[in-house]
Formats: C-alpha cells, sequence, structure tokens
C-alpha cells in the first residue's frame, strides 16, 4: 500500500498528537485503495451490517461511497476499554542514533509513535485509552478514559519517551512483575496492547509466559507487539570487523567479530521469538513482530482488525 505520508515534512513540527493525526489520516487514505478497500474506518458511527438483522439503521449513503452495507452504531456499543503498556527498559532505546525520527527511530520512539496513532484512533471511536509505562517496576499507570484532557496528558508523557536516555541511565526491564502488576490494576475487562522487546533477564521464560497469562486470565483482550531492530537484533547484519557490544542496561561490554557468533546467535534469537509466538498463540495472545524500519501501518492495520474482531 502506499500511504502517502510525507513524514519529513510532519516531522517538523515535533507535535506527537499532530504526526499521530497526519499519520492516522494518510493510513485511512492507503486503506481506501488498498485491497481492504471499503473497511470500517467510520469509527465510532458505524459498524458492518450482519445478514439477518433490521435494516432500519443501515447508512445508505455510506453504502453509496463504499459499496458495503453499515448500520449506524451507538455510544453503548464503543464502549472499548483500551491500555497501552510500553517498555522503557533501556534495551528499547536501541539502536543508539546520532538522530532520531519517526523516519530513522530507535524501539521506544517507534513505539511512542506507534501507541500515539492508536490514542488517535481510539479518541476517534470514542473509546477509553489508559497508559502503562515499565522498566524494572511499573514507573506511571493511568486508568482508561476518553476525554480530550486525558489524551492530552498521555501524549505530554509519551513526548518524553522521545528524548535521548541519559548516558549514565541503565534501566533494566522486569516484564514479568511489571505485566502481573499492571493486570492487577487494570480492573474492567479491556484490549491490553504491549510495546517490548521483551528481554527480561530477570526471570525464566516460564514465569514470563505466567505474566503474560495473568492478563487473559483476568479476561483481557492482548495484543503483544514484539518491538525489534531485525537487522540488528534478529538477522545480526553487521559487517565483519571487530565490534564492542554495550548492554544498554547493565553496562557489560563484549568484544568480538560478527561472523564468529552469527549462526549461533540467529538459532537463540529465532528460537526464543518462535518458543514466544508459540505461548501466545496457546493463550490466545495477538503476536505482532513489529520492525522498527517497517512503518507504522503494521500496528494500525492488526488492532483495527482485532478491533472489528470484538465486535
Amino acid at each position: 500500500m502506499d500511504y502517502s505520508i510525507d513524514h519529513n515534512r510532519i516531522q517538523q513540527f515535533g507535535s506527537l498528537e499532530f504526526i499521530a493525526r497526519q499519520v492516522v489520516e494518510g493510513f485511512i487514505v492507503g486503506l481506501h485503495k488498498s485491497p481492504f478497500h471499503g473497511f470500517s474506518v467510520e469509527f465510532a458511527e458505524h459498524r458492518l451490517y450482519n445478514t439477518g438483522e433490521s435494516i432500519k439503521h443501515i447508512d445508505w449513503k455510506l453504502y453509496g461511497r463504499t459499496d458495503k452495507l453499515f448500520v449506524k452504531r451507538y455510544e453503548e456499543e464503543t464502549n472499548l476499554r483500551c491500555q497501552i503498556v510500553i517498555d522503557v527498559s533501556s534495551s528499547m532505546y536501541f539502536p543508539v542514533k546520532d538522530k532520531i525520527s519517526i523516519d530513522n527511530p530507535n524501539k521506544i520512539t517507534f513505539s511512542a509513535y506507534s501507541a500515539a496513532a492508536l490514542i488517535y484512533l481510539l479518541k476517534k471511536q470514542r473509546d477509553a485509552f489508559g497508559l502503562s509505562l515499565f522498566s524494572d517496576h511499573v514507573e506511571k499507570h493511568t486508568p482508561a478514559r476518553s476525554s480530550s484532557t486525558h489524551q492530552k496528558y498521555i501524549y505530554s508523557e509519551m513526548e518524553k519517551l522521545l528524548r535521548p536516555i541519559p548516558a549514565t541511565s541503565k534501566k533494566t526491564t522486569s516484564a514479568t512483575e511489571a505485566l502481573h502488576e499492571i493486570a492487577e490494576n487494570i480492573h474492567k475487562r479491556s484490549l491490553v496492547i504491549i510495546f517490548s522487546d521483551m528481554l527480561d533477564t530477570s526471570a525464566s521464560p516460564d514465569e514470563l509466559f505466567s505474566a503474560l497469562q495473568h492478563l487473559r486470565h483476568n479476561k483481557h483482550e492482548v495484543i503483544l507487539f514484539h518491538v525489534v531492530d531485525k537487522t540488528k537484533e534478529i538477522d545480526f547484519d553487521y559487517d565483519n570487523r571487530p565490534y564492542k557490544f554495550v548492554d544498554m542496561e547493565t553496562g557489560q561490554e563484549l568484544k568480538l567479530t560478527p561472523n564468529e557468533v552469527r549462526d549461533s546467535y540467529r538459532k537463540i534469537s529465532s528460537d526464543y521469538k518462535n518458543e514466544l509466538k508459540m505461548k501466545c498463540g496457546q493463550y490466545r495472545i495477538d503476536f505482532v513482530e513489529a520492525d522498527i524500519n517497517q512503518g507504522l501501518e503494521q500496528v494500525l492495520l492488526p488492532y483495527l482488525l482485532k478491533r472489528e474482531k470484538l465486535y
């Protein structure tokens, strides 16, 4: 799909809210030009017509534009609650770059822009949204609300994530404990959307999977966006020369030549990703690998498809 979003033009304005709006509106234009033409992007006002129900509320004008049958949706049908959860540990600030932007993101920037776009969609759909940030503990947790004031507050909090992390800052990951805590703090059934690289060395894989299962046990729907720089973190695509690799969370350094470990590294990272994906499948959690170099559409479309299934 060609979404025709001039990222370089909108980046200069620097406003997360403005960029989110431009990205979403460009994405919607792209949907109309794609095989998803006619997809329900009228949001809160409409839903797809179900065969056999009354035709009383069909929007015939919208049918004329889309050649699809939609019925008018009422406020009580749009009470989705969404909790957006972002991993803000130091590993999410990989890769370290001189200039970070929506076109040249690291993992945390990609997550912040993606979350901002989702919040814009949620607000447009009259849904409630909350924000949780975690590293080795839950740093922030706001309940889900749908007001414009709440939206602006969350955007202001996420603006902080776009700043470079101080060189002296070392925030480790404890996704296991944080997700358990977040699960307990979400008191009403919600759609929980997680942005994380899932690099939690403080717990075993089984303990991490148990925390994900806790969210499902509490009847929440869950989408896990596994945020990675695929070229560097999965394919391990580095030149064959000596490198010094530094653990962003502990500061530990390792000197090596990539060719010496590439095959074994790829196998270990692939095995972990496949296990994570398999466990998510078992728990009926939507697992989406989100490559930071492939744009925000890979986040927006799975969200819209998930929301459509919920209604």
